[in-house]
């Protein structure tokens, strides 16, 4: 068993409790290398803000458990060595779908899991919920829970069609799981392409599509169902034209790759929304910064040549999130 306290972490109560109060959300940045958790901690500490670090089933399984656990410990003595003398960090498992993958990762100092049962049928997945919320609780491990499904796919995470949380829900859902935070489904989606284009409008003078907007009236609702309850929002990927156009340019392929509008995040980062999930948009910044530079450096072999580029386009992406999307810089 390992303590996430004996790492440096934290857990994320007091975070969300105060990002609540602030009107503000605590980024959420999914990671997979060394070079991700670098750009995390770097764009961290230069905005002075919390965040939380997570992984996926699938994350988990291709960096090693073990490793992720010294890469979180590290990620705390790398903010420190920075000058951040305090720093926040979560390390929190995304997705997660079995009551024993949620201890595993309790046990080998996660300060923080999400159970998502949300594809399951409403009492089963109040009463696995509960099974995890039990034992994290038993070692100050804050809980995540779903209700209602997003589409899209990320890692082994997938749906055809999303389905809008029932406010009417959510105070028996709360209740009974005893759950930290809760995942809604507001319109967000997984992966890089939220939208089909038949979902979509065009904009005339670009030709770009446009996204349809996000249920607030859901989120209002749920807001007045569970007044300064900690809503997190998943799926919520900008998936910004330049690093598609950029991936496109130098090789790549995504057609029609679209996200959720940066003002729209602003303004759910103002409500109970206090937590939101970003991944495919650091997969984007990841990428194009490689495509581009083996396409202009052919001859380059060391993967730091390229790797290097990489960390500066996420490290550039999470500062912008963070300080001019999410609002949570300055608030360490």
């Amino acid at each position: 068993m390992v303590n996430y306290k004996d790492l440096g972490l934290v857990n994320t109560r007091e975070m969300f409790k105060k990002a609540v109060a602030g009107g503000y959300a605590i980024p959420a940045f999914n990671f997979n290398t060394m070079e991700q958790m670098q750009a995390i901690v770097q764009a961290a500490v230069e905005t002075k803000s919390p965040v939380i670090m997570q992984v996926s089933k699938g994350a988990r399984n291709y960096a090693n458990p073990t490793i992720l656990r010294y890469m979180a410990e590290g990620a705390v003595a790398y903010a420190k060595e920075l000058g951040c003398e305090n720093p926040q960090i979560v390390l929190h498992l995304d997705h997660g779908d079995s009551f024993e993958l949620c201890k595993d990762c309790i046990d080998m100092g996660f300060s923080s899991v999400m159970y998502d049962g949300s594809a399951l049928p409403y009492e089963e997945n109040i009463k696995i919920s509960r099974q995890v919320v039990e034992y994290a609780h038993k070692y100050d491990v804050t809980v995540e829970c779903e209700l209602g499904v997003l589409a899209g796919v990320e890692d082994e995470v997938a749906s055809e069609v999303s389905h809008y949380t029932k406010p009417e829900e959510v105070i028996d859902f709360a209740t009974r799981t005893g759950c930290d935070s809760l995942a809604i489904s507001i319109g967000t989606s997984h992966g890089a392409y939220k939208f089909k284009p038949e979902q979509c409008t065009r904009d005339p003078k670009t030709g770009k599509l446009v996204p349809p907007p996000l249920a607030f009236d859901v989120l209002h609702e749920i807001e007045k169902k569970l007044p300064g309850f900690p809503i997190v929002l998943h799926g919520s990927s900008s998936v910004p034209q330049e690093e598609v156009d950029t991936i496109n340019k130098f090789g790549g392929n995504l057609p029609d790759a679209i996200g959720i509008p940066e003002d729209q995040l602003r303004e759910a980062s103002k409500s109970a929304v206090c937590k939101i999930n970003i991944d495919s948009d650091s997969r984007l910044a990841m990428t194009a910064a490689i495509r581009k530079h083996l396409a202009e450096h052919p001859g380059d072999f060391d993967p730091r040549q390229y790797l290097k580029p990489a960390r500066e386009n996420m490290k550039k992406m999470y500062i912008h999130k963070i300080v001019n999307v999410l609002g949570s810089d300055g608030k360490l």
